[in-house]
């Protein structure tokens, strides 16, 4: 009785979305064709390629289908003159659009940049709307001060600058998520934590992604648009051989009060940790709120007891924290998390050839006189590297689909 009371309270304070079922309401749906649209940032496929990650594995049946249009340098300008031919041209119904990193000018506020950069997103929502696209419109990531010269004076610039974006979401009826925000309040901790940058570094330069800064802007625009957390949960009764899984199947139950055995087969994949995440996990809530796969041992007698898929450790925990319940989303082994780490891989190798395609053929230089023969053969190969990349996305989304794992839980040597 014990057991079950904990776990309805355990399940009660658990997220309530599925994550193999988008809730309705849920920016991103099954299907989608989804094209993110930014500057060098965006061009880097970080930030975008953990977004990826992210909605494929806890939606493995979801389908999506992803291309990045980051140019390096580019603006909200830019972008604007480009929408139609590399943006709506792909015929996307779904777009996330990030700039205003270089439109600021890096320097004190300009009242003239930020009108034109204000118009110009507005001429790409409306654009948007004509096509019948939905756009999750973000303010960028706030400037590291730390290891940028002039960042102290730039992050309280950018603060005004992309003040009215909300605003300009609002009129259109789209999502804003404010990453500027986020960011810059995590940065502001991690400057008392750790002021010469040396644990936690999100920017290689005060402002384009490393891996680690690339998981904040993921996890900012993720929670930003409200993504369920909830990846699975399974909780084991060890006295009473018993077993719950919500978004999971438990079978071949072993147990008893020394620890526990069993099989999982989950409805969907954790974020898969990378390593170099790690220094962000402080300012990004531990990933409760985007990536709890959670495990829940009660009736383990006391001691310490490691934690064990497919035969490697992931984790040592206490009796206490296992009865309480404990995420392994986090953890940077194990079968599970080999699964994900094959998942980012494909979403990579898929991409390389999403980049291909962009700068070989969009962004082709022709010269002139080669002009007529490049308009000419432009919309066959840019149709023939489509191809390819659709068998891609195709390996991406069987990849993501999941796979039963053997678990143990037994006293640590």
């Amino acid at each position: 009785m014990r057991f079950m009371l904990a776990l309805t309270a355990m399940l009660a304070l658990a997220p309530l979305s599925f994550a193999v079922d988008p809730p309705p309401d849920y920016f991103f749906q099954p299907k989608d064709r989804i094209v993110f649209l930014g500057d060098s940032i965006t061009e880097q496929y970080q930030y975008s390629t953990y977004v990826e990650l992210y909605l494929t594995g806890p939606f493995p049946k979801a389908d999506f289908f992803f291309l990045n249009a980051g140019i390096g340098g580019d603006t909200a300008q830019g972008g604007a003159n480009r929408f139609k031919s590399q943006v709506l041209a792909e015929k996307p119904n779904k777009v996330t659009i990030n700039f205003g990193m270089n439109d600021g000018g890096y320097g004190k506020f300009n009242p003239e940049a930020n009108k034109r950069f204000v118009e110009r997103t507005r001429d790409m929502l409306r654009m948007a709307k004509e096509a019948g696209v939905q756009v999750a419109l973000m303010s960028p990531n706030a400037v590291d001060p730390r290891n940028k010269s002039n960042g102290a004076e730039y992050v309280e610039t950018q603060k005004t600058f992309y003040a009215p974006l909300a605003g300009v979401a609002k009129e259109f009826s789209y999502p804003f998520v404010d990453q500027y925000a986020v960011t810059r309040a995590a940065q502001d901790r991690m400057a008392l934590d750790d002021p010469k940058a040396e644990k936690a570094k999100p920017y290689y330069d005060g402002f384009h992604t490393s891996p680690p800064g690339a998981m904040l802007m993921a996890h900012a625009i993720l929670t930003g648009l409200r993504s369920p957390a909830l990846v699975s949960d399974a909780a084991i009764d060890a006295s009473g051989a018993k077993a719950e899984g919500r978004q999971c199947a438990i079978s071949d139950l072993k147990a008893s009060a020394e620890g526990v055995a069993f099989t999982r087969l989950d409805e969907a994949l954790p974020w898969p940790m990378h390593k170099d995440w790690l220094p962000m996990l402080p300012y990004t809530n531990q990933l409760k709120d985007l990536n709890w796969y959670g495990l829940k041992v009660d009736g383990l007698k006391d001691g310490t007891y490691a934690v064990k898929i497919d035969g490697e450790e992931v984790g040592k925990f206490s009796a206490a924290q296992l009865a309480e319940g404990v995420n392994l989303g986090n953890v940077t082994a194990g079968g599970v998390w080999k699964h994900g780490q094959e998942l980012f891989q494909a979403i990579e190798a898929k991409n390389r050839i999403v980049h291909g395609r962009f700068r070989g053929v969009h962004l082709a230089n022709i010269p002139d006189w080669l002009a007529d023969i490049g308009r000419e053969r432009k919309p066959a190969e840019l149709e023939k590297r489509m191809a390819r990349i659709t068998e891609a996305q195709a390996r991406v989304n069987k990849l993501a689909q999941p796979r039963p794992h053997a678990f143990e839980v037994a006293p640590a040597n």
